[in-house]
């Protein structure tokens, strides 16, 4: 008794302590989403789980209760008695009590942890019940894509629940009936094939009655199965050709699969009326026609159907069926309403179309994430406890001008505090402060980054820039929980050799307003000094899950996001802007990537850096799957119109959406089957090669601010080159617009096939060849120091392309890269020169006009004299620069590389 009393009593302790801890995350996440004013979130999550695991439950116990009842009633509950040799004796035990004593408690814990287990799904259930059409018909069933969408997931859902219960059942009663004697199995030799099951076992009235029962039950769910779930599932089948129905499927596997969701009805009622007689030879004759069919129908048939009448005449056969696998995967990836225009590639630049193009020439990007964040790293980050973790690409109106920048956060890194304690790390050390932002096409005279915004507080003289609110609460590094407005001393950013301290201000985080809350606090964070802390008022605020990519993610458990969230300045405050996407893998007849063949980016996530407030507002009101999600969760989704303008105006097409869209349309740009068939004309995005070491610096993708060609403004896009598989001259590229009305248009540029148009790749090459950079890139690297060759940009200007490559010199061992040089490829000219303006005059031979135009070359009044030696040196080197285009053009490399090498020296002496 007193054995028994110790285990309740640990038991009870053990179960408390589990319940306590559910019950603590339960109301801390409560409190989390009431702060956001996401209670709808939480609360219909919360009950749909509960709902869905309630009613499965429910569902599982009963039918497994049933198979107990319907057992009884057959058996009028007679004793159920199992016999045990014990050597000398046999031993009879009647079982019937343990039945009866553990069927129902068993029961239960199946139902509970099935319920447990689908109770993840509450979202297939919720989407289902408040489904969206599609307006869009599948070109076989002529169903509404929100069938696939969202009922064929539900039926696979209510499939498996059922099918697990079946097949419990049928292991309880056939144990069951085993165990009584009911049902005996014969020795496997004394098995007659003709007997069709009457010598493999023997089975009395009452086993029958109920194996039976469940058998039919099994064939009315195959048939539910066949017709709700495979049949419809065929239009994501993938072959070697495309995804979707094709023509053995029509013509072979889709008749097979009605033939047999008919015979399993069939041979569901034929079992039941097998009772009375013949009822093994009927069950066993049902099997095997079953398996037969499908073996055949399934297996053999499509194949000798492939085999015979496709493979000879694939493409024919196959045609409509690729048409409809090119029409569904460019709509369920975006890519059906990319416009087309042609671009020559090939016309003539003059320094007049540069000058024509400023803004676009203002804002090639010269400066990589990568050596900018070490830069900001070593000259920005001031104390050791601030990091920056990512540079993001962002436009702004600048003293009048579209500029593009680049920005970093200054976000405070706990870790890396001189003195970690609890008054450190969670009431003094609370926050990062303050951005970073620099142009991103200016250097300084030491080959730095140009700053518009710096310092400590951040200090700017661009009006547009300034930061009135610059403490970053939340932010991609911000994890850990703190609490604010204490008594303590709240650091706020380091000025001489004295600290300034603030008090916050907002609403952010959870008010601990009663001593209830802080005992909740001190046990989710295990930690007895939340509790004991003279330091922690009623008016304290509890600030967790701050790390945006956290945050995002359990506030919207049902959404995708962007891997780049990128940083915003609007009104003096500092925001994140997430891209979310509604995903799904049943789109019929689309191609998948990465586990899902639908993407929309339905959704812009707004989060106060210093409040943690997040908006959501859909950017995409044509998609299906965020208005049921705004249908299950009211008043979460703001429309687009109620987003701040200045704030919208950040907007921008996301890279991961463009990323997707871009590899689908280097091979569903071919729409015709034929094209599509024999993969004519493939195109792929160029990678290229980082620095002199190799490594890989993947597709070339930028965001440009620059004029599209036919339009009459500089816009800000993304933009991404193709060229042709396997091949290294442009193909064609392809622009993403981000903004104002023309936000989401993605417009296709196609160069003539019948013309060379030098690639990316190509365009590597020749610099890498080029023996002056060669050869002064070989001696920065062999003084101590390091080349880094940055990202190539493909520059549209015109009808033609520029190429822009950067390059870094950083010494050995150090952490502080510097803007060198900048190589202009154009055609079959390189140059490489100090800043982008001196390449462009060299290319373009117009060096002195374009320095009498340039704000960034200078102007001077001073008359600058020339000796006699200069005007010889000038002179030669004309006639060198005529030497080498003659021997272009009679197309000899040799003597064209030596006049140049010749021409480069005579520059530098010139210099």
């Amino acid at each position: 008794m007193n054995f028994n009393f110790r285990r309740i009593l640990w038991v009870s302790i053990l179960l408390l302590f589990i319940l306590s801890s559910l019950l603590v995350n339960f109301y801390i996440d409560w409190l989390w989403f009431l702060e956001l004013g996401f209670e709808s979130i939480f609360l219909t999550t919360f009950w749909a789980k509960i709902a869905t695991a309630l009613i499965v439950s429910i569902l599982v116990f009963l039918l497994l209760y049933l198979n107990i009842l319907l057992f009884r009633r057959l058996t009028n509950d007679e004793p159920i008695n199992i016999t045990v040799n014990k050597g000398a004796y046999v031993e009879t035990l009647d079982i019937s009590s343990l039945v009866n004593k553990f069927a129902v408690p068993v029961f239960i814990l199946l139902s509970l942890f099935s319920g447990i287990a689908f109770a993840s799904s509450w979202q297939t259930v919720l989407l289902f019940l408040n489904k969206v059409s599609f307006g869009i018909s599948d070109p076989i069933f002529s169903r509404d894509v929100s069938f696939y969408i969202f009922s064929v997931p539900f039926f696979e859902l209510v499939f498996g629940i059922l099918s697990f219960v079946l097949f419990i059942s049928f292991v309880v009663a056939t144990f069951l009936y085993l165990a009584k004697g009911a049902l005996v199995i014969k020795n496997r030799a004394s098995f007659n094939l003709s007997s069709l099951g009457s010598d493999l076992f023997t089975i009395n009235r009452e086993a029958k009655i109920h194996l039976f029962i469940l058998v039919a039950l099994w064939f009315l769910l195959k048939a539910f199965k066949i017709y709700f779930i495979q049949i419809p599932n065929l239009l994501l089948s993938e072959n070697s050709l495309f995804v979707g129905i094709s023509y053995s499927d029509v013509n072979a596997t889709l008749p097979v699969l009605y033939v047999l969701a008919v015979l399993s009805l069939v041979f569901a009622v034929l079992i039941i009326i097998s009772l009375k007689k013949g009822g093994l030879k009927v069950l066993a004759s049902s099997f095997v026609l079953y398996f037969a069919v499908s073996f055949l129908g399934l297996s053999i048939y499509p194949s000798v159907l492939k085999s015979f009448v496709i493979k000879p005449n694939e493409l024919n056969k196959e045609s409509p069926y690729i048409k409809n696998h090119i029409k569904a995967t460019q709509e369920a990836w975006g890519i059906d309403r990319v416009s087309k225009r042609n671009f020559s590639g090939n016309s003539s630049l003059t320094i007049e179309d540069i000058k024509n193009n400023e803004a676009t020439i203002e804002n090639i990007r010269l400066w990589d994430r990568a050596p900018l964040l070490d830069t900001f790293g070593q000259l920005q980050e001031i104390r050791t406890y601030y990091d920056f973790v990512s540079a993001d690409n962002d436009r702004y109106m600048i003293d009048g001008k579209y500029r593009q920048v680049l920005l970093s956060a200054r976000e405070l890194n706990s870790n890396s505090l001189p003195q970690k304690n609890f008054i450190n790390e969670r009431l003094t050390f609370t926050h990062g402060i303050g951005a970073v932002v620099s142009p991103v096409n200016e250097k300084s005279q030491e080959g730095l980054p140009v700053l518009f915004v710096k310092d400590l507080p951040p200090k700017s003289e661009k009006k547009e820039l300034q930061i009135k609110r610059p403490e970053i609460y939340f932010g991609e590094k911000s994890n850990d929980y703190v609490i604010v407005n204490t008594k303590a001393k709240e650091f706020d950013y380091p000025k001489g050799e004295e600290n300034i301290y603030a008090s916050y201000e907002g609403s952010g985080g959870v008010e601990m307003s009663s001593f209830f809350k802080k005992v909740v606090f001190a046990l989710k964070f295990n930690s007895l000094k939340i509790l004991l802390s003279d330091d922690i008022t009623k008016k304290s605020r509890i600030m967790y899950s701050r790390n945006i990519n956290e945050r995002v993610r359990k506030a919207f458990p049902f959404l995708s996001f962007d891997k780049d969230p990128y940083l915003v300045i609007d009104d003096g405050r500092i925001f994140w802007i997430y891209d979310a996407y509604t995903l799904s893998d049943k789109y019929p007849y689309s191609k998948e990537v990465n586990g899902r063949n639908y993407m929309r980016n339905s959704v812009k996530v707004v989060i106060d850096a210093y409040n943690g407030k997040i908006n959501a507002y859909i950017s995409d009101k044509n998609d299906p799957i965020i208005k049921s999600f705004a249908n299950i969760f009211e008043g979460v989704f703001l429309p687009i119109e109620d987003a701040p303008k200045s704030l919208k105006a950040h907007f921008r097409y996301p890279e991961d959406l463009f990323t997707y869209q871009t590899t689908l349309y280097s091979v569903y740009h071919m729409e015709e089957p034929q094209i599509f068939y024999n993969k004519e004309d493939l195109w792929e995005m160029p990678k290229i090669k980082g620095s002199n070491r190799g490594e890989d610096m993947g597709p070339v993708m930028r965001h440009l601010i620059m004029k599209l060609p036919g339009e009459k403004k500089e816009e800000f896009i993304l933009m991404a080159p193709f060229t042709p598989k396997g091949k290294n001259n442009m193909a064609a590229w392809v622009a993403a617009r981000s903004d104002g009305e023309n936000y989401g248009e993605l417009i296709v540029y196609r160069f003539p096939k019948q013309s060379l148009v030098y690639g990316p790749k190509q365009i590597v090459n020749r610099i890498n060849q080029d023996a002056e950079i060669s050869r002064q890139i070989s001696l920065w690297d062999q003084r101590g120091s390091e080349v880094l060759q940055g990202n190539l940009s493909v520059i549209p200007i015109n009808e033609s392309i520029l190429y822009i490559r950067p390059l870094y010199l950083r010494a050995e061992g150090g952490k502080i890269p510097e803007l060198k040089r900048v190589i202009v490829a154009y055609e079959n000219k390189i140059s490489m020169e100090e800043t982008l303006d001196l390449a462009l005059a060299n290319i373009f031979s117009g060096l002195d006009e374009f320095k009498k135009d340039s704000s960034k070359v200078g102007k001077s009044d001073k008359k600058i004299s020339i000796s006699a030696e200069q005007k010889n040196l000038i002179k030669e080197a004309n006639q060198r620069f005529i030497n080498a285009q003659a021997a272009l053009k009679r197309g000899d490399w040799a003597r064209y590389g030596e006049e140049m090498n010749k021409l480069g020296e005579i520059l530098k002496k010139i210099r």
